[in-house]
């Protein structure tokens, strides 16, 4: 018997965190899905025990303030991409440094110093895994994508697609089309 599932990352980290927050029983506020703000101090007993409790879960603790400023920044964008029914118009550089109180140009040096990529090139990772997942899930059109994700034509969606994934986006459609016929064909 083979199940498939669909999940929501950011909420079974977050209940994954609120799990481990509770057992260790000193009072927090998760104040968004990656950063916890404790209501008082952690003995050094406490922090290991609660640091290794979510490694096993793959979590880590992030404790060198310029990745964790990038991932603030990655986690902006993943919620600009995910969890909004359209892509907003507004330039992103604009939004990231409104919501991060910083300039543009020091979020952008600091994320290509920490990732060795760029802030765009991550949102176009990031557009494109969007995409896949609206085309397999929501069995979009490669319009209704183009306009969900706020690209300026399908043609621009295509070759960002293309680029990379190393497929078109009809292309994708066809071969999860085909994969799901074949999974269907085999449960007969």
């Amino acid at each position: 018997m083979k199940f498939q599932f669909k999940y929501d990352i950011n909420l079974a980290c977050r209940v994954i965190l609120q799990d481990q927050l509770d057992k260790l029983g000193v009072p927090y506020d998760l104040t968004r899905t990656a950063e916890v703000q404790f209501k008082e101090p952690l003995s050094e007993v406490q922090y290991h025990e609660f640091e290794s409790s979510i490694k096993k879960y793959g979590i880590d603790i992030i404790e060198d303030p310029k990745d964790a400023l990038v991932q603030k920044i990655k986690d902006e964008i993943i919620e600009i991409v995910y969890k909004n029914d359209k892509l907003p118009e507004s330039k992103l550089s604009v939004y990231l440094a409104e919501k991060m109180n910083l300039s543009y140009s020091h979020l952008a040096k600091l994320f290509s110093e920490v990732t060795y990529t760029t802030i765009e090139n991550f949102l176009i990772i990031q557009r494109i895994e969007r995409a896949k997942q609206l085309i397999i899930e929501e069995k979009l059109t490669c319009t209704e994508v183009a306009w969900k994700m706020n690209y300026s034509s399908v043609a621009h969606l295509s070759n960002q697609f293309k680029k990379t994934t190393g497929l078109t986006p009809t292309i994708f459609q066809r071969i999860i089309d085909r994969r799901n016929k074949m999974d269907s064909a085999s449960l007969k």
